[in-house]
């Protein structure tokens, strides 16, 4: 627990950010030009360098960004620029008062030291379900399988993140079930935590105008909205009506400027529909600027693994995804691929590394589409939930495959998944109907076999900036000189170029 000099201490640093954030969207929404806009940029960023560190690699990192941002025809720069001109500036204000300072200056470094302390995974941030209750019936969904039944208590959602945040957890994220279920409950945990963000994977169809109302008041909720293409692709999926309903929800967040993104679920059915340039120029109209996409699981007795993407499929969806952020291209929508982005976050961030996942049983699970689990909120704390025996398992695991388009235990290396649960005897979290790790890992015994060769070539051609994520527990007792090269996650990348040459070979053949 937090000392109450710390928490004093706390306080006074983020009424100082509070004064200089609000200063400077002031600055930034009231520029007139975008020279007095880039000249507010570099004053940003000298703060942020004063706050953040001094080390040589920061101070490069530093300067790049500065030299990024004095050409205001760049297009990021242009992206940002947009982004503030369409937010209500009080939402703003909290926004990047609780995400920038609170989840990436203080919880980061918080995080760093935490990690090292309790020698254990410690996430950036945490997904949790408050209902398993849904109004809608996806199709191959697990849900479909869970029921009505199970409600998170008020009290353990204030529990995750009042927990959380003593371990420098900031960011919170919501899915479900559907979420806005428990739309008072939500608004109430967002409240009374007004120094935290929240992020809701939500299906549209519960939010009107007096929410969105609260929303502004409040300032620190964020969406991820659920589409899946054309009105035809993702209405055969989720349901007539569905589509309007995602409309009619961005519509209401453009008017009143709340920043918000998408969750896209690619499919076999649908990948050519939600990744088409035309739909990906459509929703950043509608004012949608970030979006996950997510790979289809075959994730419980519900699943369908005939919606698995075809290998050709998602070799695709690897190239168009990086175009769209760093092609010839003027889309103003920044899209993050949970699957296929492993090199930029070290691989598998699940288990607590980067986030876990605990449903509203209440069971920890290290990976919201992993649903197995040693430790229940009910019983255990946050770091104890951290340090039982299937998050230690992760722990020491990470990352799983060398090729970081091969990250994940289930569905790139099932026998790796099947190897930790029976270790650690963790058992199963499906409550209406229980599925076991052998059940679940034959669904994807296949595709990793057929996945596997295909993403080592696509992986041989690309080039990356760094050998790769290294076990940071293992490898580093085995090489101390890697040490010096860790990255602010806490993870250890081989950035010196003898230290890629010494290991390059030994991470190029474990690949």
């Amino acid at each position: 627990m937090a000392s109450m000099i710390e928490r004093t201490q706390h306080a006074a640093e983020r009424k100082v950010f509070e004064k200089l954030i609000d200063s400077i969207v002031g600055k930034l929404q009231g520029a007139d030009s975008d020279e007095a806009r880039t000249k507010v940029y570099l004053q940003l960023i000298d703060k942020a360098q004063k706050f953040w560190g001094s080390s040589e690699d920061d101070k490069a990192k530093f300067e790049f960004v500065k030299e990024y941002v004095k050409d205001p025809n760049n297009r990021w720069v242009k992206f940002i620029n947009r982004v503030l001109d369409e937010t209500n500036p009080q939402y703003a204000r909290k926004f990047l008062l609780n995400l920038g300072y609170e989840a990436f200056f203080r919880g980061t470094k918080l995080i760093r030291e935490n990690r090292k302390k309790y020698d254990c995974n410690i996430p950036w941030l945490i997904l949790f379900d408050p209902t398993d209750a849904c109004n809608m019936h996806c199709v191959g969904c697990w849900s479909g399988t869970y029921g009505h039944k199970n409600n998170m208590s008020y009290e353990d959602m204030d529990k995750i993140v009042r927990e959380g945040k003593e371990l420098g957890t900031y960011l919170y994220m919501m899915t479900g079930g559907e979420p806005l279920v428990r739309k008072k409950d939500i608004l109430r945990l967002a409240e009374e935590h007004n120094d935290a963000m929240f992020a809701i994977f939500d299906n549209s169809t519960l939010i009107d105008e007096e929410f969105c109302e609260k929303v502004i008041e409040l300032g620190n909720i964020t969406f991820l909205l659920s589409i899946e293409g054309s009105p035809e692709t993702n209405d055969a999926r989720r349901g007539d009506g569905h589509y309007d309903a995602v409309m009619k929800a961005m519509d209401l967040f453009k008017k009143y400027g709340i920043v918000y993104g998408t969750s896209i679920c690619y499919t076999r059915q649908n990948i050519e529909a939600v990744t088409d340039e035309k739909f990906l120029r459509f929703i950043a109209d509608k004012g949608a600027r970030f979006g996950f996409y997510f790979h289809y699981m075959p994730v419980g007795q519900n699943a369908v693994p005939e919606l698995m993407p075809t290998v050709e499929q998602r070799a695709k969806m690897v190239e168009t995804i990086r175009w769209v952020r760093t092609g010839d291209n003027d889309i103003g929508f920044f899209p993050m691929d949970f699957q296929n982005d492993g090199e930029f976050v070290g691989g598998c961030i699940a288990g607590g590394r980067n986030y876990f996942h605990i449903n509203a049983q209440g069971d920890a699970e290290p990976c919201v589409f992993i649903h197995f689990s040693n430790t229940n909120i009910h019983d255990n704390s946050i770091l104890e939930m951290l340090q039982s025996p299937l998050f230690k398992a992760y722990h020491e695991g990470q990352p799983f495959n060398r090729n970081h388009l091969r990250p994940c235990p289930m569905l790139e290396n099932p026998k790796l998944l099947r190897e930790m649960v029976e270790k650690t005897g963790a058992h199963g979290t499906n409550a209406e109907s229980d599925e076991t790790v052998e059940h679940l890992c034959a669904k994807c015994d296949n595709y990793a076999e057929e996945w596997g060769p295909v993403a080592d070539k696509i992986w041989a051609n690309q080039k990356h900036s760094t050998t790769g994520y290294v076990n940071y527990t293992k490898e580093k007792a085995e090489n101390p000189e890697l040490a010096a090269f860790e990255h602010a996650d806490g993870t250890i990348g081989l950035r010196d170029e003898d230290l890629q040459l010494k290991y390059g070979k030994k991470a190029q053949k474990e690949a």
